[in-house]
């Protein structure tokens, strides 16, 4: 099987544990997730099978949509409510105060990652290093918030949805709107609802996968690989580039049945088989493999 599985990750799985539960599953090896979601958040996990683990750094690129429930009035060491309060502060600001400073993340950010994250310092995982008790100086990175909408607000709880750039976290965002507010904040539930292209309504659980590796009926559940790139345009070489283009070779232009030259392109044999992604090079005048999946 070659493609993306839409895996519901459940509360209590690391990205890396829902990985090695399919591995059992479906008796693969090679098999890969496109972006990490926190042990107790839930949601949307594309699982990358076979040749489609290739798509994994294309796919991770992707914006993300959650679904989070910001508590005000309390700051935790991990800035959501597993870790250590640090502080508790009323809440005095009005629904409206909370509407204007929730708007105001919208757009281009400045974000610094916390300590209790996957990110490596030096070769340790800044995780690691918060639980030996010890904080190093973070360098802020850019990020970008596409939407943010209130779904419903009773303070001193928010529940939000929010649109967002790749490698953004959710739980500094609440806390950063907690310290903006001047009470803090901390992230008490969070749902991926969508990454990229895959919506939490076609996921499916592991124990759902289990049903259907037992049924025979796993491929099913699996998006092919060149219908995840149905995005991008396809091409067709010619019967004389066909042994180059099986080779993975660069294509001159006289050598496909079309062109597109502002994107990358499905290039596909003479007969139609789809060998892999190739981009248009302006310097070299050709076609180029970017990823191929013979």
């Amino acid at each position: 099987m070659d493609g993306i599985l839409i895996i519901r990750k459940e509360k209590g799985y690391t990205s890396h544990d829902v990985v090695a539960k399919l591995r059992g599953i479906l008796h693969m090896k090679k098999i890969g997730h496109t972006g990490t979601l926190d042990p107790d958040a839930e949601g949307v996990l594309p699982i990358a099978l076979g040749k489609a683990t290739r798509l994994c750094e294309m796919l991770t690129d992707k914006e993300k949509t959650y679904e989070a429930l910001l508590h005000l009035g309390i700051e935790t060491d991990t800035q959501d409510m597993t870790g250590k309060v640090l502080a508790e502060k009323e809440v005095t600001a009005t629904e409206k105060e909370v509407r204007s400073v929730m708007q105001s993340f919208l757009g281009d950010q400045m974000q610094v990652p916390p300590m209790y994250s996957a990110l490596k310092v030096n070769g340790r995982k800044l995780y690691e290093l918060a639980r030996e008790g010890k904080e190093i100086k973070r360098e802020a990175r850019p990020v970008h918030f596409f939407a943010i909408e209130i779904k419903e607000m009773q303070l001193p709880f928010v529940r939000f949805s929010v649109t967002c750039s790749k490698g953004t976290y959710i739980r500094t965002l609440c806390h950063d709107i907690g310290r903006a507010l001047g009470c803090g904040g901390c992230m008490q539930e969070l749902v991926r609802t969508a990454s990229g292209r895959f919506a939490i309504e076609e996921s499916v659980t592991l124990s759902q996968v289990q049903e259907a590796a037992e049924k025979g009926t796993v491929s099913e559940l699996v998006i092919g690989i060149e219908e995840i790139l149905s995005d991008f345009p396809r091409v067709l070489c010619t019967k004389e580039g066909d042994r180059l283009l099986l080779n993975g070779n660069p294509l001159h232009e006289e050598l496909l049945q079309s062109g597109y030259m502002d994107s990358p392109v499905r290039m596909c044999t003479s007969a139609g088989e789809f060998t892999g992604i190739y981009q248009w090079d302006s310097g070299r005048r050709k076609y180029l493999p970017v990823k191929m999946f013979l």
